[in-house]
């Protein structure tokens, strides 16, 4: 009897703590903020690894951005015309020095002046831009929201003085920091294309190779890993360049055949800022609508239909056939995403979270289904459900052997 008791209270001890998948996944919880707790006590030992991460990422950045966007064509050179890759990149570093040369001589000039332009002509335009929304706001249909409208602008007016102060303020005040920026791009720029050669010459040999370390019974599930998170990331870099490139492309010829001012500058703005998802281009947008409205009405009419006709675009051709559905995520994700990570690392995080969330759920779902296939709960309940199934099914065919 002892014996059948402590047996029983060993089985109900295993059943509801050791096999139970609440317990275990509080007791993950629990570890995983014990090693982050352990790691901020201990943060002073990795400074010195963060201050080396903190220096070779930017040109390796940089250099990743470009081997997503080359690569394709060497592989499909190499694969399907039997041209060395060497003679490849060489050939698209080469072009891409011809199309530096070509951008500094002819389009930068071209935006400089515009954006120079726009600058100094800024405040005047905000204040014809606000003037001419005061006389609209004027007609009597108006008087009901005319407090609210005229509040909001004299905010966003304080808001945009006031962070261009503290931004004069804080490069004047911190000279030192505005010098390590500068080191910091020279460098990147050095050393990216180095990286970037070696990046497309050893391209096929940096799977295997990151592989060899981990154990012989990982290996084939941590190269389909690896795998996994370079394809997501190629499709994420050269969907977003692609898309931002012709966004680019349709505002500068847009602009142009209305007439609006500064219109290249704002096309350079669009296509930049379209990396950000679902805000970047709304945000452009802004500095256009206003220019506008301090032209004329048939202006804004026009500067409208432009967007209109981008977006109808944009939204039905260009980014179906580039992006198409390859990062998986919902909008609402991608919206609360960009959100909270703008929270935490500003614009750092709009940037960069929604590839570090794509990397992130990757190996969740690879280590949820390693789990998966050799937890004992989970081989439990899918026994139990089989067999609930399996009586189910006997149970119909007695009930219809008895009809």
């Amino acid at each position: 009897m002892e014996v059948e008791k402590k047996h029983k209270k060993r089985t109900i001890f295993q059943k509801w703590f050791l096999n139970n998948r609440f317990s275990i996944a509080l007791l993950n919880i629990l570890l995983f903020f014990l090693v982050i707790w352990l790691f901020n006590k201990i943060s002073f030992v990795l400074n010195p690894a963060k201050v080396f991460v903190s220096a070779i990422l930017p040109p390796l950045m940089l250099a990743l951005i470009q081997f997503y966007i080359m690569n394709p064509l060497v592989d499909i050179l190499e694969r399907k015309f039997k041209v060395p890759r060497l003679v490849t990149i060489l050939g698209l570093f080469l072009l891409v020095a011809i199309l530096l040369v070509w951008i500094v001589n002819t389009l930068l000039p071209i935006v400089q002046s515009q954006i120079n332009s726009l600058i100094a002509h800024w405040p005047h335009i905000w204040k014809d831009a606000s003037n001419a929304v005061q006389e609209a706001l004027s007609k009597p249909q108006f008087h009901s929201v005319k407090g609210n409208i005229n509040d909001a602008i004299n905010r966003a007016q304080d808001m945009l003085f006031k962070s261009g102060h503290e931004a004069i303020n804080a490069a004047l005040s911190n000279i030192s920091s505005a010098i390590s920026v500068v080191t910091i791009i020279v460098m990147t720029l050095l050393t990216a294309p180095f990286i970037l050669f070696f990046m497309l010459k050893d391209a096929h040999n940096l799977r295997p190779y990151l592989t060899q370390f981990a154990p012989k019974r990982w290996q084939k599930s941590f190269g389909e890993l690896l795998y996994d998170i370079n394809t997501a990331l190629a499709s994420y870099i050269r969907g977003q360049i692609t898309v931002a490139f012709w966004v680019g492309i349709m505002f500068a010829i847009g602009y142009s055949i209305v007439g609006l001012p500064y219109g290249i500058a704002l096309a350079v703005l669009s296509g930049l800022l379209n990396l950000i998802p679902y805000f970047g281009t709304f945000i452009s947008f802004i500095p256009a609508i206003v220019i506008a409205i301090m032209l004329s009405v048939p202006m804004v009419i026009k500067v409208l239909i432009v967007f209109a006709i981008e977006q109808t675009i944009e939204s039905r051709i260009i980014s179906p056939l580039v992006m198409g559905n390859k990062m998986e995520m919902h909008p609402v994700t991608t919206i609360l995403l960009l959100i909270g990570s703008s929270a935490v690392w500003g614009l750092w995080g709009v940037i960069f979270g929604i590839p570090i969330y794509a990397i992130l759920k990757i190996i969740i779902l690879r280590v949820y289904n390693y789990y998966r296939n050799v937890s004992q709960v989970f081989r439990e309940d899918e026994g139990e459900e089989t067999t609930q199934i399996a009586a189910q099914n006997g149970e119909n065919a007695d009930l219809k052997n008895k009809e």
